[in-house]
């Protein structure tokens, strides 16, 4: 069938035709934005997921949200290699700078000059007489906590909201997790008009409890997993509708059975089954045909980018993990796998975890973070 007219979006953080299964997450968003909004106390959520299950997708669907409901929406992606200043600084400046400026607006240019002097953040000039003392003191959990509770109370006097929305939180470092939180817990206490949305691998539930022992009762953390049989065929089905296109029910089950109902799959799936389809209806041998071509497209792209990050070393530890089979695994398996003790690839381990590859699901067990990755691991190590 035609390309151009391919409905599937397979990509990085790409709006998914049709958002299936995620009803519940966008209803516990919605709330959160209209309690915070009449100034009623509600959870900041972060939503915990493997890779693939569509964090980002729903990170957007909720900052339009966000819009919609009178917010200024602050969208980042925390990375490995920037601090959480340098991330917050400059869109927190567009968003001051956009506001009249009103006493709290003057009063939040300055704690944002201050901070931005603090820790010595690369930005354009703001004039603005400085205040001195106001979160300009190097310390990151006073400084931020001053920053964001001034441009929340320069927001509530402009009858505006602030949604900070925050994808790849497992990335911020201890500190800058523990200043965040403290940030809020602040907020929260003056019913202040500003919350927190973020997304984060499986490890960042563990990180927010170390940073503060009182996250649990700032957040929520909603699972993003796999979609069911149901969702999944909906996420493939309704756009392929829309366009006159239909599948048969063996098809879907395929295509189900090869993509574990991950989303980020699901669109791999559909965009090259339309893309390899002759006719409107699609059967399972066009799936057949296909999936030799998405197999091929992960190994190259979603699974190689992730591999060719890793050290030797790094490798080898996964090359053992994935020789188990289908996880998680006893990290006393994957050592002796290794021929190697535990405490020797403890730190490969670490190193491993803080770059987002996999995570402990207990206490002593290991997995991965990017579905199917043992298969991919299989396949090019023979």
């Amino acid at each position: 069938m035609d390309p151009i007219e391919n409905p599937y979006a397979p990509g990085a953080g790409t709006r998914p035709p049709e958002l299936a299964g995620r009803d519940e997450i966008l209803e516990k968003a919605r709330i959160l934005l209209g309690r915070i909004r009449k100034g009623s106390q509600e959870k900041s959520i972060i939503l915990v997921g493997l890779r693939g299950v569509g964090k980002t997708a729903l990170l957007n669907r909720i900052s339009d949200m966000a819009e919609d409901a009178g917010y200024r929406s602050i969208m980042i992606e925390a990375p490995e290699n920037k601090s959480l200043p340098d991330l917050l600084v400059p869109p927190l400046r567009r968003l001051l700078l956009s506001l009249d400026h009103s006493a709290k607006v003057r009063k939040g240019l300055a704690a944002l000059v201050g901070f931005i002097r603090a820790f010595n953040v690369k930005v354009g000039d703001i004039e603005v007489s400085m205040q001195p003392g106001v979160a300009d003191s190097g310390d990151l959990e006073a400084d931020l906590c001053d920053l964001l509770v001034a441009a929340a109370e320069a927001a509530a006097e402009r009858h505006q909201a602030i949604a900070l929305i925050i994808d790849e939180l497992q990335y911020l470092k201890e500190v800058e997790m523990s200043a965040l939180i403290m940030a809020l817990h602040k907020i929260a206490q003056r019913d202040l008009p500003l919350v927190l949305i973020g997304a984060g691998l499986p490890q960042i539930v563990g990180l927010a409890g170390k940073s503060k022992s009182y996250a649990e009762r700032l957040f929520e953390y909603p699972q993003v997993g796999a979609l069911s049989f149901n969702d999944a065929s909906l996420a493939i089905v309704i756009p392929a509708e829309r366009k006159g296109v239909r599948y048969e029910l063996d098809a879907l089950s395929m295509i189900y059975d090869h993509s574990i109902g991950y989303p980020y799959f699901l669109q791999e799936w559909g965009y090259h089954v339309w893309n390899t389809a002759s006719t409107s209806l699609i059967g399972t041998t066009t799936v057949e045909r296909a999936t030799e071509s998405v197999i091929r497209k992960l190994d190259e792209n979603f699974f190689r980018v992730r591999f060719d990050r890793l050290t030797p070393k790094e490798k080898e530890y996964l090359f053992a993990m994935a020789a188990l089979g289908e996880g998680p695994h006893r990290s006393g398996d994957i050592s002796a796998r290794l021929n190697r003790a535990v405490e020797s690839v403890a730190p490969i381990r670490n190193s491993l975890i803080r770059k987002g590859m996999i995570f402990s699901p207990a206490h002593g067990d290991t997995a991965f973070t990017v579905p199917l990755f043992d298969q991919y691991l299989r396949r090019v190590h023979g």
